[in-house]
């Protein structure tokens, strides 16, 4: 059975007009899901948290739609979410609206990325009617609410939800934008783990005009994060750059200038490559931190939160396809690369081979989100040219 068009640009401007923020819905997924049931596939709508269970955080739609039964099953992942608008005042347009202007689709998620969902769907017609419909295989996608969020109830909960039923996935390709200025400039293989460091010094307070009576925690807070800063943890690795330590914040809440506090805290954020792990860099923190803390009257209490490992999927045959389907619809060869931050992929890497490839990011999470009418049209053919390749030796 041939299978009705889809018009990218169309169904992008359904998406957008629905104020998804995360972790709300607001109708995103039934547009998507009656694009696809259109299309033939069979589709589970997955609500976990709140009342849809979970782990008591705030309730996440997720969707699950699979076109046929028959392995290789190709997933295409993303999430309707997007994050709050900001200053509305910094809009030159409405954020919802889905505009259309100076040939380009504004709003909030047309980059980040419900444009690259469009595409998936429309370059999925466009192949399925090349082939009267039939696929020799499976094509799926999985796409959440909560991406943008804690990543709790999302792309995590659908992956135990399918390994429960048996449900295997054999390639994925995350519809991020990865291009930093064109379309066709970027392929990510991998990303960099994040983890957060919460340090609380304990001091003695005191008087600042008698600091030998007191423990003065602010100063050995900044002696503990110099020791991590001035200690660089690698030069990088072959697919990686060098990992990066960022102080956040240093909050102290003294507002008298002759007191020397009790305590002072600041936040961390470490990106780490494929040398380290998270466990591994909490080690080596705690190691810096006891021995600026070894002659201190105080203490430290150290929380680690670590959203995601580093991970990468080696260069080869998904890789490959995504890469040469870049390459002949726009005639750039794309860099494969591990830059960015963290994304869904890190949950998915451990099920399959993934890849990343998507819009332009330059406005992503900006006031004026946009992107180009023809990166959309452009994208949708790539996304058929790589169901094409890899469905070509099936």
């Amino acid at each position: 059975m041939t299978k009705q068009p889809v018009d990218p640009i169309a169904l992008a401007r359904a998406l957008i007009r629905c104020p998804s923020v995360t972790p709300a819905d607001a109708g995103a997924l039934d547009v998507l899901q009656r694009a696809l049931e259109g299309l033939g596939f069979n589709c589970h709508r997955l609500p976990f948290g709140g009342n849809g269970g979970g782990d008591g955080e705030a309730r996440v739609d997720n969707l699950y739609a699979r076109l046929g039964t028959e392995a290789p099953n190709f997933c295409f992942a993303g999430h309707t979410d997007v994050v709050p608008v900001g200053d509305p005042d910094g809009w030159s347009v409405d954020p919802f609206a889905g505009e259309l202007k100076d040939e380009a689709l504004w709003g909030r998620g047309a980059a980040d990325m419900k444009g690259a969902i469009a595409a998936f769907v429309a370059g999925t017609a466009r192949f399925l009617t090349a082939r009267d419909g039939a696929c020799p295989g499976s094509i799926s996608l999985l796409i959440t609410g909560d991406e943008e969020g804690e990543a709790v109830n999302g792309t995590a909960k659908v992956l135990q939800w399918l390994a429960a039923k048996g449900e295997a996935i054999d390639d994925c390709l995350v519809g991020e934008p990865t291009n930093p200025g064109a379309l066709g400039e970027m392929i990510k293989i991998g990303r960099r783990g994040s983890l957060t460091a919460e340090l609380t010094v304990i001091g003695v307070q005191g008087h600042t005009a008698y600091p030998h009576l007191a423990d003065n925690p602010v100063h050995r807070l900044v002696a503990m994060l110099g020791a991590v800063i001035g200690d660089p943890l690698d030069e990088g690795s072959e697919h990686f750059q060098p990992s990066t330590i960022a102080v956040s914040t240093i909050d102290v809440g003294n507002p008298a200038s002759n007191v020397i506090p009790g305590s002072a805290r600041a936040r961390l954020n470490v990106r780490f490559n494929d040398r380290h792990t998270g466990a591994g860099i909490e080690a080596w923190m705690r190691g810096h931190f006891d021995r600026a803390m070894r002659d201190a009257q105080g203490s430290y209490q150290l929380d680690i939160r670590v959203s995601g490992e580093s991970f990468l999927t080696p260069p080869g045959r998904l890789a490959e396809l995504v890469g040469k389907a870049v390459s002949k619809a726009t005639g750039r060869t794309p860099e494969l690369s591990t830059t960015g931050g963290t994304s869904d992929a890190r949950f998915i890497k451990d099920h399959c081979p993934v890849v990343e490839f998507g819009l332009v990011g330059l406005t992503m999470h900006k006031a004026d989100e946009r992107v180009p009418l023809a990166d959309i049209e452009a994208l949708a053919g790539i996304y058929r040219l790589v169901l094409e390749a890899y469905f070509q030796a099936t």
